[in-house]
């Protein structure tokens, strides 16, 4: 998944660029919304690549499962059996696999990695809503808000799916 998500910024970001040019020689305003749609993909995609990497170097997968923030309530769990997270997290891609494998790490190492993975689509769903701003300049509010809503959605699944998770990875290492 790291490969595709960084190839998809890379191709995201030539588009931007091939585009803007274009657009620049010959004024065709139609153009326009393709440099929004595809500066807009770039952001998105590199934001949450950027993240992801300053929050390991700061944390290691060493996040203390143990603090308030990372608890997981009896309503949250509600929730997710509502939304049948346990049905679809296994569809949802995993940026780094190794991460999560039991062969490779202790069930303390992965609940530690759950935490970290959680925080990291916590401040991206808050970064999701940063290109709204744009908008003043673009004049494209809807666009940006659709965009960033739907990236928001995307990383609260992850979210959820991390919390989730952790509450029953917590429980196979209770029992072990």
């Amino acid at each position: 998944m790291a490969k595709v998500m960084k190839g998809i910024s890379v191709i995201a970001l030539l588009l931007t660029i091939f585009v803007y040019v274009l657009y620049r020689i010959t004024d065709y305003r139609i153009l326009f919304p393709f440099i929004i749609t595809f500066g807009t993909i770039t952001y998105h995609f590199v934001i949450r690549l950027m993240v992801g990497v300053v929050v390991d170097l700061i944390m290691h997968n060493k996040a203390d499962y143990k603090k308030e923030w990372y608890q997981v309530s009896d309503f949250e769990m509600k929730l997710y059996k509502k939304l049948k997270v346990k049905k679809w997290k296994n569809k949802m891609p995993t940026f780094n696999a190794d991460t999560f494998d039991i062969s490779k790490h202790s069930w303390e190492e992965i609940i530690q990695a759950t935490c970290q993975s959680e925080l990291v689509h916590e401040i991206d769903v808050i970064f999701s809503f940063l290109p709204v701003v744009a908008s003043i300049w673009f004049d494209s509010f809807w666009v940006f808000l659709i965009t960033s809503t739907l990236g928001a959605v995307f990383d609260l699944m992850f979210v959820f799916m991390q919390r989730f998770n952790r509450t029953r990875i917590l429980k196979m290492k209770r029992k072990r």
